[in-house]
């Protein structure tokens, strides 16, 4: 058997236990900060989305290497954002 699986066994006889309860803050990209602070009903729309969501929106827009890139795909989310469609 492999070492990693040994440590599993010995941990699970020990009782240890993984801690999920740690929740990872979301890091919001400037140009989508100022798209907030400019309107206050995107802020509302943005904010009403589930975690999931908001995360894959901020991991989609923060992958961008370019600023006008991510002010770009901001953009083209807002509409959708807006009418509640996502």
């Amino acid at each position: 058997m492999s070492a990693n699986l040994h440590e599993a066994i010995e941990l699970e006889k020990a009782g240890a236990k993984a801690d999920f309860s740690e929740k990872h803050e979301l890091s919001y990209p400037e140009e989508l900060q100022s798209a907030l602070e400019r309107d206050p009903e995107l802020k509302a729309a943005f904010g009403a989305l589930t975690p999931g969501r908001k995360r894959g929106y901020l991991l989609h827009f923060s992958s961008a290497k370019q600023s006008s890139t991510r002010v770009s795909r901001i953009e083209k989310c807002i509409p959708s954002n807006l009418s509640g469609r996502d």
